[in-house]
């Protein structure tokens, strides 16, 4: 259900502003969009786990508001965040 330490490393590269960027909305709204990922496929073979249900719940809740924070504070950095993670918003 949860992501690889490699996985996660890959992520902080392909998302990282700068060098040794681990922290920034970008990074963390990749990390979050791939958990939210892999639990949503633990969920549709697992219909009955209602506590990892509510995690999910809260993981797109935290993914939403850091979107919402980029796009405050610039636009664009939304736009191509959303692009390249291919989400609907």
């Amino acid at each position: 259900m949860s992501i690889t330490a490699e996985r996660k490393q890959e992520l902080i590269k392909e998302f990282a502003v700068k060098t040794d960027d681990t922290g920034s909305p970008e990074v963390q709204v990749a990390i979050l969009s791939e958990r939210i990922a892999n639990l949503t496929e633990h969920l549709k073979t697992h219909v009955k786990d209602f506590h990892s249900r509510r995690g999910l719940l809260t993981m797109v809740g935290q993914r939403r508001r850091l979107l919402d924070y980029i796009k405050r504070k610039e636009a664009k950095r939304y736009e191509a965040l959303v692009e390249r993670l291919g989400l609907r918003r």
